[in-house]
């Protein structure tokens, strides 16, 4: 039925998690860990950056910042709980590249910086910036669907969630 009272910007009904990065998609299975490959974390997308920028994909709330900056874990309005995993074994690098900007329990909206990395230095210093983009909570929902898109820009849509 439809609800005359329900507010314009009111996102707990949005089962979409946009880009939070320009790059080129990559399927996760094509992802070099075999934790994001083999789907453990959750279904997904990867995305290989050319923008530094990190922004949030979901209205809702930061729920995890790793102290190292290289991933962050929100929770949308509607409930998709997204990992956003900056590069593969980027932990190792202490911090160094990355420069968060939230913190855990801060409310974002799409489009909001989040996290900015220096591409060339995590490159430079050997690691990949590929970086997975998944919904821990796939179980919840009936299916994740991932763009068909080769490139995304920052708020392209990336994945929509069926109830």
């Amino acid at each position: 039925m439809f609800n005359l009272f329900k507010k314009k910007n009111d996102s707990s009904n949005d089962f979409t998690v946009k880009s939070p990065l320009s790059g080129r998609v990559v399927p996760l299975s094509d992802v070099n860990d075999p934790v994001f490959s083999g789907l453990l974390l959750g279904k997904g997308i990867a995305i290989d950056p050319s923008s530094k920028e990190v922004v949030s994909p979901v209205n809702g709330t930061v729920t995890t910042i790793f102290p190292t900056g290289h991933a962050v874990g929100l929770t949308s309005q509607s409930g998709i709980e997204v990992l956003i995993h900056i590069g593969m074994d980027t932990v190792q690098l202490n911090g160094e590249g990355f420069t968060a900007h939230v913190k855990e329990g801060d409310t974002v909206s799409v489009g909001q910086k989040l996290i900015t990395v220096d591409l060339e230095f995590v490159k430079s210093s050997g690691y990949s910036t590929v970086t997975p983009v998944v919904v821990t909570n796939t179980a919840n929902f009936v299916d994740v669907k991932s763009t068909l898109s080769q490139q995304v820009v920052s708020g392209d849509e990336l994945l929509t969630i069926e109830k």
